[in-house]
């Protein structure tokens, strides 16, 4: 069981290397509380720094598309960096290319960020929520932290950065892109993305979304 790690510890490892609070945090309790090691694990990871160089603006970049076997399913992502030199880096158009993929794989997500979802969105959410049948009895109190959690849960299942990254389920995008940040020297963001799945919003009879991102896994 993991160890606790309080918010001063956190926020001390934060200042030291720029990594993001669930990082530092992990980082904390796989060395169990000792900083440096931390700080170590950090570097080695790549995650040191690479919040710092988020803040740096991006317009370059490229527009990639990933268009699935059977061209069922296609996607259009632009992945900005802060360089034309970058943009060309192989290693810049691998993380495109499995963004794409990874697009296409999730069934729900419709938007880059958490913070990206419109308060229409998350007002209907909410609503939904708060007149679900095993809330009516509950005290207010209790009832409005239910639905603050599940609105959040079902928030992040459309949230692109909060997703598990197919090739690799230890991480999330979000990390997949810092890790990126940290070995290109530059900032990168995931700008925009459309997916277009074939016939849809026609009548048509369901198919089997789960075995076409067992496909995707197998490119």
């Amino acid at each position: 069981m993991p160890i606790q790690i309080s918010a001063q510890h956190v926020k001390q490892l934060r200042e030291k290397t720029g990594a993001g609070m669930m990082d530092c945090k992990k980082a904390l309790q796989a060395s169990e509380g000792d900083i440096e090691i931390a700080v170590e694990n950090l570097r080695k990871k790549g995650l040191a720094s690479a919040d710092k160089k988020s803040s740096r603006i991006a317009t370059d970049g490229i527009i990639e598309s990933y268009i699935h076997a059977g061209a069922r399913i296609g996607v259009l992502v632009e992945l900005n960096c802060e360089t034309d030199f970058v943009a060309r880096r192989s290693e810049f158009q691998k993380l495109a290319k499995d963004v794409a993929m990874q697009i296409a794989a999730c069934e729900s997500v419709s938007h880059v960020s958490l913070t990206d979802i419109p308060k229409n969105i998350i007002d209907a959410e909410t609503r939904i929520e708060s007149s679900k049948e095993d809330l009516k009895n509950k005290p207010q109190e209790i009832k409005d932290k239910i639905v603050i959690g599940r609105v959040e849960k079902n928030l992040k299942t459309k949230s692109l950065m909060n997703q598990r990254f197919i090739r690799n389920q230890d991480i999330s995008i979000e990390e997949l892109v810092k890790q990126h940040i940290a070995l290109l020297g530059e900032n990168i963001r995931i700008r925009r993305f459309q997916k277009f799945v074939l016939g849809e919003g026609l009548e048509k009879k369901n198919n089997d979304f789960s075995s076409e991102v067992a496909e995707i896994l197998k490119q």
